[in-house]
């Protein structure tokens, strides 16, 4: 956490990490094991990890059960932060798992967050007693952007879309994208 960042009253968009990588680049397209040459794993969108020849083989149909597999949880995460999840009355309740389990033991974090939230729940407070009201959309709903590595071009080759007002492609899988290094 930053010192003082929600002293500063400004819209604070997080970016999170939420799930494992489906896609594995390669900088060798085979790997030999005992004098075995086999395709590599490419990840779960692409082929299986057991190192035989049937689980090598590209199948098609993971990348759109993976594809799939996005869209659900996109649904779940949309029910979330639109079903209530995200109400500003719980923010005590955010986290607590993480904060509980975590394997630092961070009592400093846990401590500040603690304190952020109390501070939060007594500025609602204030808003109930001012009779502000906290039944607006904003205060029981938040945004959520999507975002990934480009790992499989085909896969974003294939939800690349034309927007016939502009003349400009447009990835749609995802909000942001980024390429790393490894792509180069």
């Amino acid at each position: 956490m930053y010192p003082g960042w929600h002293l500063r009253q400004m819209p604070i968009i997080n970016v999170r990490r939420m799930v494992g990588q489906f896609a594995k680049p390669r900088s060798d397209p085979f790997e030999d094991k005992d004098g075995v040459k086999l395709p590599s794993y490419k990840g779960d969108n692409i082929n299986g990890d057991a190192f035989n020849e049937k689980s090598r083989v590209p199948d098609p149909g993971r990348m759109i059960r993976a594809y799939c597999q996005a869209a659900a949880t996109l649904s779940l995460l949309r029910a979330f932060a639109t079903g209530g999840y995200a109400v500003m009355q719980r923010v005590t309740h955010w986290n607590l798992d993480f904060l509980a389990n975590s394997e630092q033991g961070d009592k400093v974090f846990n401590n500040k967050y603690q304190e952020l939230a109390h501070r939060v729940d007594e500025a609602l407070g204030f808003m109930s007693a001012a009779r502000l009201t906290v039944d607006h959309p904003i205060m029981d709903t938040t945004d959520f952007w999507t975002s990934h590595e480009c790992l499989l071009l085909p896969y974003e080759q294939a939800l690349t879309r034309l927007d016939t007002t502009s003349g400009l492609y447009y990835d749609c899988s995802a909000h942001m994208f980024w390429v790393g290094e490894r792509r180069r």
